[in-house]
């Protein structure tokens, strides 16, 4: 496999392309150069200095293009690891977040066991049959669960405020017929010292009349 097959990103693919050219320019030169035979001290034809300052040139072209993309790689190297460093914060905050909803969702199904297990108040009432209910108030007979159960309590509620009612009725009813008898004890007491003075008023009339003179 060859290195224009593994890499695929297209800004690696035009480094490489530039590195090949700036490669083959040196190869160039190195080629004129040799072809030419030239040396440090020789005095070259006014066609090959020209013919090497357009080679020159080109490869200082090359080279500036690989620099400019070097330094184009490493303000993007830059970026990656900022965007990269903002991805894990992101990824760590919505971590920790799923995290506090996982034990929210823990924490509010025990609240929903313990609601759904508690021992409500309105269950231990002596509430009337569903049936009889249901037989006594048909209108009902549509409602869901929740809704029926308010019905059954609502008609124990005022069954219980009849009840109350009537023995508030009664307790006054007897609190009158107590007085009414208190009232009665009392006349048949004194009704009991007036018969009492009576028979003492008759017996001293008695005796009276008895020591009368015949």
């Amino acid at each position: 496999m060859t290195v224009e097959e593994i890499v695929t990103d297209p800004f690696l693919q035009s480094v490489l392309e530039i590195s090949n050219q700036t490669r083959q320019q040196c190869i160039n030169l190195l080629d004129l150069a040799e072809t030419k035979a030239i040396s440090a001290s020789a005095t070259l034809p006014q066609d090959t200095q020209l013919s090497l300052s357009k080679q020159q040139k080109l490869l200082y072209s090359y080279l500036a293009q690989l620099r400019g993309s070097n330094r184009n790689a490493i303000l993007a190297v830059r970026e990656a690891k900022q965007l990269t460093a903002e991805a894990r914060q992101e990824i760590d905050r919505l971590h920790l977040q799923l995290q506090n909803l996982y034990y929210e969702q823990r924490h509010l199904r025990g609240e929903i066991i313990a609601c759904e297990s508690y021992d409500h108040k309105y269950q231990q009432l002596p509430l009337i049959p569903v049936e009889e209910f249901l037989q006594q108030f048909p209108e009902h007979a549509n409602d869901d669960e929740k809704n029926l159960m308010i019905a059954r309590i609502n008609h124990e509620h005022a069954e219980r405020e009849k009840l109350e009612h009537e023995r508030q009725g009664l307790l006054k009813k007897k609190q009158s017929l107590i007085a009414d008898n208190t009232k009665r004890k009392e006349d048949l007491a004194n009704l009991d010292k007036d018969l009492e003075k009576f028979i003492d008023v008759s017996r001293l009339v008695t005796f009276a009349v008895g020591d009368l003179p015949r």
